[in-house]
C-alpha cells in the first residue's frame, strides 16, 4: 500500500501539480486523505525521500525536491593564476553564488591525519594543527562539506595560521601557503563514495543513506604536505573534473610522461 501512495505523490510531482518547494502533506494529514495508516503514509513519504524526490526538514515536513542536472566540480591543481578560491571560482563559472561557514580550532591531530601529514607520534595532549570544519553553499544551498588540517609548524606565528581570518581570509590555501613561502606544487586526491552519515545527510539536506562522493585530498610544498582535507560532496549533485598539465620531468634521467604512458 504505501507503494502504491508514493506512485501517487510520484505522479502528482512529475504532472507538475506539486513542484519544487511545495510542502507534500503531513503524515496525519495524508493517512486521514487516503484513509491509510500513519505508519503506512510515513513509509510512503519515506520512498520519495529516498528516491530524491523530496527533502524531510526536522520540525518543517517534507518538500518537493526535483532530479537536477549534477554540475562540474574542477578537481585541478593547475590554474593560470594560484589566487583566490578554487570553489568560488567553480560557482562563478556555473553562475552561481559561493558561500561557506567555518569553525577553526587548534587541536592534536588524530592518526590518520598525522600519517597524512607525516606528523610522527603524538607530544602528551600537545595541540599541533589547526582543524577547520566547512559547509560550503552554492545559491543558498549546501552543497559541500570539508574538514581540512594544516600543520601549527607550518603556519604558527603567520597571517595565515587561521584559514578564514586576516587579509588572505577566504582565498584558498594555494594564495595563503605562497604568501608565506611555501608554493603548492603538487597534490594527491583518494576518491570514494559510500552513504553519508547522518550528520552530513542533515547539514547536506539530503535523504539519510543518501550516496556521498569522499576525496581525501593532500597538497604538498616540494616534499612537505601543507595542508589536507577531507571533502564530501553529495553524488547527485556533482560530477568531478580533473585536469593538469602534462610536460618533461626537469631531471635527466626521468622520462617525459609521454615516454612512460
Amino acid at each position: 500500500m504505501y507503494l502504491r501512495v508514493a506512485d501517487q505523490l510520484r505522479e502528482r510531482i512529475r504532472s507538475g501539480e506539486l513542484r519544487e518547494g511545495d510542502r507534500l502533506p503531513s503524515v496525519p494529514g495524508l493517512a486521514n486523505e487516503l484513509g491509510i495508516s500513519r505508519s503506512t503514509a510515513s513509509e510512503a513519504l519515506k520512498v520519495l525521500v529516498s528516491e530524491g524526490l523530496a527533502v524531510a526538514r526536522s520540525g518543517a515536513g517534507t518538500f518537493v525536491r526535483l532530479p537536477r542536472e549534477p554540475k562540474r566540480l574542477i578537481r585541478a591543481w593547475y590554474r593560470a593564476t594560484p589566487y583566490g578560491s578554487p570553489f568560488m571560482q567553480d560557482m562563478e563559472r556555473q553562475g552561481r553564488e559561493a558561500g561557506w561557514t567555518y569553525r577553526s580550532q587548534s587541536v592534536q591531530a588524530p592518526p590518520e591525519i598525522r600519517d597524512r601529514l607525516s606528523l610522527g607520534e603524538a607530544t602528551g595532549h600537545a595541540e599541533d594543527v589547526v582543524r577547520t570544519d566547512y559547509v560550503f553553499s552554492a545559491d543558498g544551498e549546501p552543497v559541500m562539506l570539508s574538514t581540512s588540517w594544516e600543520p601549527l609548524a607550518i603556519t604558527s606565528g603567520t597571517p595565515i595560521v587561521l584559514p578564514e581570518d586576516g587579509m588572505l581570509a577566504g582565498r584558498g590555501v594555494a594564495e595563503r601557503m605562497l604568501s608565506i613561502g611555501m608554493p603548492i606544487d603538487d597534490w594527491v586526491e583518494e576518491v570514494g563514495a559510500r552513504p553519508g552519515t547522518a550528520e552530513e545527510c542533515e547539514r547536506l539536506r539530503h535523504a539519510p543513506g543518501s550516496i556521498m562522493v569522499t576525496i581525501k585530498r593532500t597538497y604538498y610544498s616540494g616534499e612537505m604536505q601543507v595542508e589536507t582535507a577531507d571533502i564530501v560532496v553529495p553524488a547527485d549533485r556533482f560530477t568531478l573534473v580533473y585536469s593538469g598539465k602534462m610536460g618533461r620531468a626537469s631531471g635527466p634521467d626521468k622520462p617525459s610522461v609521454e615516454e612512460s604512458a
